[in-house]
């Protein structure tokens, strides 16, 4: 008899657990192939264990192309995808289009937690439409070792003048090191990012107050021109094609003396297990020109929910719980602190552990250094400091991309790269109705 009950017991959960494997609720999640997002992916044991549900399955796609996607998608309600990796171009323009779920979470979430300049980002009339997985601004990496060998000291708020002037020492084409790596890769999201940020601390503007392009400026000329003559004199070879995970390899191998881009890959360059230089980098804040703006910006990268989702529930399940305090500690137990999500929390810097972190105060200062609101020397009438966040700036910023990018490659002189950016941004925005 008790053979038999045994046996109806385990043959009822094994239905059970049929059962629930049947009725398990399939979300997909759009992602960017940066190490955050694939360390993410490495631990869903853990939210596999809290939501035996919910099945995760991702599509991981290269920054340029993962943005085209997702606006593709979302904008024609294709319905591709449950949860969308976007950054904060995106949330306020989807968010005001109602292309967005507003996000609420338990209690245990602590919104209020969030870093304020990163929540501002992602709110439009006081509701959340994003949860960030990190934040990040950009500072100046750089060798330690190559910095005393060429006889300088890396000031903590350096001037683009000490770096035109440290990339020239620390360069060794011979030995092949490079002074400086750079964004160079065609799209708004790649070396545009870099150039507008730089271009904010130059005193230049993409629009003047009534909408006027102002790539005819002389501000655009010097910012162009110094961005070409830092590359094309101190950076790697084919610098046009390098975005950021060709400079990150570049970096990691040694090739490079400094490296100006998004505090998120501090982590990287200082993890033994992929870097050749692990223990030889330094920080600084991004340069500025001395008109009281730094070149650096200001992103999180998302988590978003798609109107269109049939599976609203199952996805705010996994974007509490990817955005959550729990997701850093797990992280912090399995690889350390110094590769835990950065740039969301406040509790995050305040935590003894982190402040242990090298680049984390310096992560946190050029986070607040950035004004997305003021982002340049002049008034201008829009808000974002490394993009516009209009609609038409995806198009217009892409295409502006790939003059300066031609200008790298040696394809066009600065003065016609900038001549054909006025020109289509002139034709964009008339088009537009502005």
């Amino acid at each position: 008899m008790k053979t038999i009950k045994k046996n109806l017991l385990a043959t009822a959960l094994l239905s059970a657990t049929m059962a629930t494997a049947a009725s398990a609720e399939t979300i997909t999640v759009a992602t960017v192939n940066n190490g955050d997002m694939i360390r993410m992916q490495g631990l869903m044991a853990d939210f596999n264990a809290k939501h035996p549900g919910i099945d995760v399955e991702w599509v991981t796609l290269e920054e340029s192309v993962l943005r085209e996607k997702v606006t593709t998608d979302i904008a024609t309600k294709g319905g591709q995808y449950d949860v969308m990796t976007i950054g904060t171009y995106e949330v306020p323009i989807w968010g005001n289009n109602g292309w967005l779920v507003p996000l609420e979470f338990d209690v245990s979430y602590d919104v209020d937690d969030l870093l304020p300049a990163i929540r501002g980002g992602l709110t439009v009339n006081d509701n959340l439409y994003a949860a960030p997985f990190y934040g990040e601004s950009s500072m100046v990496m750089f060798r330690e070792d190559l910095m005393a060998k060429a006889g300088l000291e890396m000031p903590k708020a350096p001037s683009w003048n000490f770096i035109m002037k440290a990339a020239k020492e620390m360069t060794d084409k011979d030995e092949g090191i490079y002074g400086a790596c750079i964004r160079g890769k065609a799209h708004w999201g790649e070396n545009l990012a870099f150039i507008t940020a730089t271009a904010n601390s130059f005193g230049a503007r993409w629009f003047d107050e009534n909408w006027n392009p102002q790539f005819d400026s002389a501000e655009w000329s010097d910012t162009l021109n110094f961005y070409l003559n830092l590359l094309n004199r101190y950076g790697p070879p084919g610098a046009s094609s390098n975005g950021f995970n060709e400079n990150l390899a570049l970096f990691q191998q040694g090739k490079c003396g400094m490296w100006i881009d998004a505090t998120v890959a501090a982590s990287f360059v200082t993890n033994p297990k992929d870097s050749t230089v692990a223990d030889k980098v330094g920080f600084a804040l991004a340069p500025d020109n001395g008109l009281g703006k730094r070149g650096n910006w200001l992103w999180a990268w998302s988590l978003a929910i798609p109107a269109g989702t049939e599976k609203a529930d199952a996805a705010k399940s996994f974007v509490q719980w990817a955005t959550s305090k729990e997701y850093l500690e797990l992280v912090a137990s399995k690889e350390g602190w110094a590769n835990v999500p950065p740039g969301t929390r406040t509790s995050l810097y305040a935590n003894p552990e982190y402040q242990k972190v090298p680049f984390a105060q310096m992560t946190l200062d050029s986070i607040n250094a950035a004004d997305p609101q003021n982002p340049t020397v002049d008034p201008v009438p829009y808000v974002g400091v490394q993009f516009v966040a209009i609609p038409e700036f995806q198009a217009i910023g892409t295409a502006v991309a790939q003059e300066f990018s031609a200008a790298l490659a040696g394809d066009k002189t600065a003065e016609e790269a900038l001549a054909a950016a006025q020109a289509l941004t002139e034709r964009a925005m008339d088009k537009a109705g502005y």
